[in-house]
């Protein structure tokens, strides 16, 4: 069975990046808002996103609100990036999708993962 995962890491920092509010929208429907998670101790959400039949080929949105993080883990906060939008497509559902965001002040990346 399929599923969506996510985890953020602070590469300005080298920690995993906790406390940060995650929200899934299927992009495919309206932006219908499908779920949220927060980032945990590890940065990780504590379950999937989606799976199950919650998960069907479609485009999918994450966003990962980066404002308050930013002002509780930085000395000088950064007020450049409040959120990071990933928008992904997924063409085989049966399959893991993990969307690693790693992140610093002034900038971010993301892959697919495994």
């Amino acid at each position: 069975m399929g599923h969506l995962t996510t985890h953020v890491l602070d590469t300005s920092t080298g920690k995993p990046a906790a406390g940060i509010l995650v929200e899934v929208y299927a992009t495919h429907q309206n932006q219908n808002k499908l779920g949220e998670a927060v980032t945990n101790a590890d940065g990780r959400v504590d379950a999937p996103l989606l799976e199950g039949d919650s998960f069907t080929a479609g485009t999918y949105t994450l966003v990962f609100h980066t404002e308050k993080y930013f002002k509780n883990n930085h000395d000088q906060a950064s007020d450049f990036l409040n959120e990071v939008v990933i928008r992904f497509n997924v063409s085989s559902p049966d399959q893991h999708y993990h969307v690693p965001l790693l992140l610093s002040p002034y900038g971010y990346s993301t892959y697919r993962g495994s």
